[in-house]
């Protein structure tokens, strides 16, 4: 059965190979900067090591389904994934800054009481590839339509990103890297509902992408209605965490808090 080679060590891969090193690098820059649709557009690679790639994997890439534009200029785009499940993104245009807002999960299992993704099950995590292509999808339509470059994006889609570490990690590489998207890392953010433990991971990364908890509560009673992550996570743990993140990073947190009648 074939393989997503873009889901795959490509160090590894060529290695066993039997390819000289600097073919990974190669490889990389045709899946993460130039996106590359079929095998036979690889140029600066022998014809049967290209041969052997097509013959054992298969690039796939997601695709736009739909999308809806807003009165205020923002578009939500539906995207269609190598399963046909659906996951969603939205383009915010403003006034000196284009920003990609991106998912990492189909559904969430969280369910926080003000977000219309926690009434939906989570099918199951997004691949780094399928967060990757959001970003080019939304890159390539904010130039199609403003005439812009994309400026920012933030981790705020569908899903919780500390459940889908491993691929959010991958992803963020693929977008800065200068193989990749070469996309200023101090132009990301990825918000979190605040798992304590994934903050103090996420400490050690040096990502240098930023970091912003939805908060919306100042206190665990309040909180705990509207978040249940609060029950295992509590406030105390958050702020400790918290602590611990910026003592790593030197970096400042973002808070964001929805203004909710009587909360």
């Amino acid at each position: 059965m074939k393989e997503n080679i873009r889901e795959l060590d490509l160090v590894s891969l060529t290695q066993s190979y039997n390819q000289p090193s600097y073919r990974a690098k190669q490889l990389f820059r045709w899946f993460w900067k130039k996106s590359v649709k079929e095998f036979d557009l690889i140029s600066d690679i022998p014809d049967v090591f290209k041969n052997s790639l097509k013959t054992n994997f298969f690039l796939k890439y997601t695709t736009i389904k739909s999308k809806i534009n807003s009165s205020d200029g923002t578009i939500k785009f539906l995207f269609n994934l190598h399963d046909n499940l659906i996951c969603e993104g939205v383009l915010i245009p403003q006034k000196d800054r284009f920003t990609a807002c991106i998912s990492s999960q189909v559904g969430c299992s969280l369910s926080c009481q003000f977000c219309a993704t926690g009434t939906m099950k989570r099918a199951r995590n997004l691949l780094s590839s399928e967060i990757f292509d959001q970003v080019v999808l939304i890159m390539d339509e904010c130039k199609k339509i403003y005439g812009k470059k994309l400026t920012n994006i933030v981790y705020m889609g569908m899903g919780e990103p500390f459940l889908n570490y491993q691929n959010v990690i991958k992803s963020i590489n693929y977008i800065t890297n200068k193989d990749g998207l070469n996309f200023s890392k101090k132009r990301i953010t990825l918000s979190t509902v605040g798992i304590s433990k994934m903050i103090e991971k996420f400490a050690l990364e040096d990502t240098g992408v930023h970091l912003a908890i939805s908060l919306h509560a100042a206190n665990n009673t309040k909180r705990n209605k509207i978040m249940s992550i609060n029950e295992t996570n509590n406030l105390e743990l958050l702020q400790n965490s918290l602590r611990y993140y910026f003592m790593k990073t030197n970096q400042k947190v973002t808070y964001e808090y929805v203004m909710l009648n009587e909360v």
